[in-house]
């Protein structure tokens, strides 16, 4: 039965079942990832998107809270070939439209070739491919969500493992994982969350170690709270960033970012440490990635299309990397990476309180 339809930029009108039912638009993205659908669904960096899953079958070891990387779902439609009713009726009680019984395989072909797209989706009893195009119509791109960082940061600052003996981290919720802070805690930091727009103010008041930006949604130029604490604090304090994070200090360091063709999403993407030559398997969520690395020195990069994966500055105290070394479930190739930052705390300047 035909119950929904997916209104893509490229004209076509797609016709699928109806798993969840609503209405819904946003940036057509797919993720090669077999497992982690969990993961990836409260991953807010997924933000104002269409996730589709590339991978048949999605939902077949149900759902567990868990295993969430937040506290809701954030794509704004979900696509696949089949989900499961666990699935389904998750994304129901979240008020998120998903879709099944359609040729993921075209989607995604359709993506590569043609880049990430907007799209309008209509599902229930009540879709139209009329609807589903007047979503399309009203759909924005990436780019023109300029307060996207309100909508998946916290509002108020949080404190994580209080008592921890090790380095004081305040880590600017620009979309944050959960995974990202799990893994400063399991190193006994102290994690100060602070919104995605905090001060130079907000940051001295917590007095930290380090200083490091987290992943999110949308285009990194449109962070520009963040991009300033990177400008006040450089040099001062060690910085840290993932993902959107990379992207927001190189763009801060005279750095340049520009949106992909499709972006990197999915948990086999390798990775080349170019001091090392060794190549590890990263998992990845990004559509936008740095140019020009500015004043930092690209230290890694990605074996398929040679896009920087790591950035680091000796001088600064400064170490990003693209990928999410926290990544849950795996690969753990890299979760060193968290060492790394807290060990240039070691002899980190005390922060200008000005």
């Amino acid at each position: 039965m035909t119950d929904a339809y997916v209104a893509l930029e490229s004209g076509r009108v797609v016709e699928a079942r109806a798993r969840a039912p609503g209405r819904s638009r946003g940036e057509l993205v797919f993720t090669t990832a077999y497992t982690g659908y969990e993961e990836s669904l409260t991953d807010p960096s997924y933000e104002e998107q269409v996730l589709t899953f590339s991978y048949p079958l999605i939902g077949n070891y149900g759902v567990r809270e868990e295993r969430f990387e937040s506290d809701r779902v954030h794509p704004r439609a979900v696509v696949a070939r089949e989900l499961t009713e666990d699935v389904a009726e998750w994304l129901e009680s979240e008020g998120v439209p998903a879709v099944d019984h359609l040729d993921t395989r075209d989607l995604v072909t359709g993506i590569r070739e043609g880049g990430a797209m907007k799209c309008g989706i209509a599902a229930g009893p009540e879709a139209t491919p009329e609807a589903a195009k007047e979503e399309l119509a009203d759909c924005k791109g990436m780019s023109e969500h300029t307060d996207i960082g309100a909508q998946v940061s916290t509002d108020e600052r949080l404190t994580h493992n209080a008592d921890g003996d090790g380095p004081t981290v305040a880590l600017i919720d620009c979309g944050a994982k959960g995974s990202i802070t799990e893994s400063l805690v399991e190193r006994n930091a102290t994690v100060e969350i602070l919104p995605y727009d905090a001060t130079a103010a907000d940051v001295a008041s917590v007095d930290p170690d380090v200083l490091f930006i987290s992943n999110g949604p949308g285009d990194p130029k449109n962070f520009e709270a963040a991009a300033a604490l990177v400008d006040e604090y450089v040099g001062e304090l060690p910085l840290a960033g993932i993902c959107l994070g990379q992207q927001v200090i190189a763009e801060a360091l005279g750095g340049e970012t520009e949106k992909m063709e499709f972006g990197h999403r999915g948990v086999n993407q390798p990775v080349q440490d170019l001091r090392s030559k060794k190549v590890v398997m990263t998992t990845q969520n990004h559509g936008y990635t740095v140019s020009e690395p500015g004043q930092l020195e690209v230290t890694q990069i990605n074996v398929n299309d040679d896009t920087p994966e790591g950035l680091e500055s000796d001088e600064l105290d400064i170490i990003t990397r693209q990928y999410h070394p926290e990544a849950n479930p795996g690969p753990n190739d890299t979760l060193d990476f968290f060492d790394d930052v807290l060990a240039l705390t070691e002899d980190a300047p005390t922060p200008n309180a000005d």
